[in-house]
């Protein structure tokens, strides 16, 4: 089994309804998005999967995120916008669009901060 792993980030807001500190004040990061990928077989030229195309994958993905309220993207106007929420969603759209017989997202951390993260793995 291989993994290969890339990091993207986006900077935006959100806030946490329904919790009681400063998080649920509007507020914003600077967020970075792990993915990692496993991959049982290699192509001809030795590739597990092309950075290029996860990095692909991953913008247009984050595209929707950058620069927003992220209580205000659809998916998250009736789910809280919480890191561990955020991960599950962008590990399912990843899935959607990499998992292959040979290909599977293994998991998907996003980082508030460089002290911070939630991870949602499958």
């Amino acid at each position: 089994m291989f993994e290969i792993e890339t990091v993207r980030s986006f900077s935006a807001a959100h806030q946490l309804r329904g919790y009681k500190g400063d998080c649920s004040a509007l507020h914003g990061h600077t967020w970075q998005v792990k993915v990692a990928l496993q991959a049982s077989e290699l192509d001809e030229i030795g590739i597990a999967v092309d950075f290029r195309k996860l990095k692909a994958v991953m913008d247009e993905i984050l595209e929707e995120y950058d620069h927003k309220n992220i209580a205000e993207v659809e998916r998250f106007r009736t789910i809280n916008p919480t890191s561990e929420n955020i991960a599950r969603s962008i590990y399912r759209e990843v899935a959607e669009k990499m998992n292959s017989g040979t290909v599977k997202v293994a998991r998907v951390t996003v980082f508030e901060s460089p002290e911070t993260s939630a991870t949602y793995y499958e």
